[in-house]
């Protein structure tokens, strides 16, 4: 029996060789603060992977643009500007940001889409003081932990051409939401939303966040290198953010390593990996593409739908 796929799978090789006229001026100090801690992207992962899948999301804004005229010219209206949203999702650990990141930075260098904006859903999680109180904050990054109906709202309204839209600011330093603070969206060309739920579907409501997307990407692995990616982040923490008095997390910085690792691992066996696979996993063939990396982060093959 044949086997058939909504996927055409393409292998690294077939990817890098496809056509990309950009030739964005990265510096390498720029590269550096674009990439995620303990995500080993390279320039050759830019050149090979991102500059052609840039070009892929540029063909579909163009795509969506040349389709808005031709709607409004058959109904005899003037055209509106409607951004274009691209969804991000996938585990923790996997690389979404990064990605996220340099795709806006590599989607601002066309001109006919200049004005990319990126937002995190992390924004959207509960405060700290709801989820206490609903007693879920040990399900921190589940379904059940965001506000999807005021994230569903923000999209909403950025679909609808509002001049600015504000979304809440999550800090990972402080592990909880920024109160007097927030992000200002102003009439994007290209808005980017990333997070781990962006392509989940609830029980409770008949629209999703999903329905707002022009195209969705799924940032994927094996699960034991997401595991280790994660732990290896865990560590560098440790070091890093987690020395400073004020962090949230600082009480693991004087631990022994070896009751660190075992917390990191309890923490992924317990919580990051109960989500990805009753949570996460499930959304991936919602993907209009996956990106799916190997060992030392590279990407190793590219899904896209048929």
């Amino acid at each position: 029996m044949q086997h058939t796929s909504p996927y055409i799978t393409i292998d690294r090789k077939q990817w890098a060789n496809l056509e990309s006229p950009l030739h964005p001026a990265i510096a390498p100090e720029q590269f550096d603060e674009l990439k995620g801690l303990n995500d080993q992207v390279s320039i050759h992962e830019l050149k090979d992977i991102y500059l052609p899948l840039a070009e892929l999301i540029h063909l579909r804004v163009l795509a969506s643009q040349q389709l808005n005229e031709i709607t409004s010219s058959f109904l005899n209206r003037q055209p509106e500007k409607v951004p274009f949203i691209l969804g991000i999702a996938g585990s923790v650990a996997a690389g979404k940001s990064t990605t996220a990141r340099l795709l806006q930075v590599l989607l601002y260098h066309y001109q006919e889409h200049a004005n990319v904006q990126m937002i995190t859903t992390d924004g959207f999680l509960y405060p700290n003081q709801t989820l206490l109180e609903r007693n879920i904050m040990n399900k921190k990054g589940f379904p059940i932990s965001y506000d999807t109906k005021k994230l569903i709202r923000f999209l909403s309204n950025i679909k609808a051409g509002k001049d600015t839209v504000n979304a809440p600011i999550y800090s990972h330093f402080a592990y909880d939401i920024l109160p007097d603070e927030v992000q200002t969206i102003s009439k994007p060309d290209i808005l980017i939303v990333e997070g781990i739920n962006v392509l989940q579907v609830s029980r409770e409501g008949s629209v999703f966040v999903s329905d707002f997307f022009d195209y969705s990407i799924f940032v994927d692995a094996d699960v034991h290198n997401l595991e280790k990616w994660y732990i290896e982040r865990f560590s560098l923490l440790r070091k890093t953010a987690f020395q400073n008095p004020n962090s949230y997390f600082h009480r693991f910085a004087a631990l022994q390593d070896e009751d660190a690792l075992q917390h990191a691992k309890q923490i992924w066996r317990d919580i990051n990996l109960l989500n990805l696979n009753e949570n996460i996993l499930p959304t991936k063939p919602r993907a209009e593409l996956v990106l799916f990396k190997g060992d030392n982060h590279g990407v190793e093959k590219v899904l896209l739908r048929k």
